[in-house]
């Protein structure tokens, strides 16, 4: 059973008699309000799903992982620096 373009004018019609066009005003003006609240939420929500899928691909720090490679580059930057003193 499908609908027609006329068959949707008198539902259309009958609809404006029974409720008003005051009453479908705010009708539509609250429904205009709950979508707009549920695109932010869904926004904030994606947001929020990509901060966090962003913080998970951050690659985890392991102390004293890279200690062998940071103690030889900050002697050789200490060295360099006594040099130009010495200099």
């Amino acid at each position: 059973m499908s609908f027609g373009v006329t068959e949707l004018m008198i539902i259309a019609v009958i609809v404006l008699l029974l409720f008003g066009t005051t009453k479908l005003k705010s009708l539509g003006s609250d429904l205009g309000t709950a979508i707009k609240g549920f695109k932010s939420a869904m926004d904030e929500n994606k947001t929020d799903t990509e901060n966090t899928q962003l913080e998970a691909d951050e690659p985890s720090q392991i102390p004293g992982a890279n200690q062998t490679t940071q103690t030889k580059e900050t002697n050789e930057t200490n060295e360099a620096s006594q040099q130009e003193k010495n200099s």
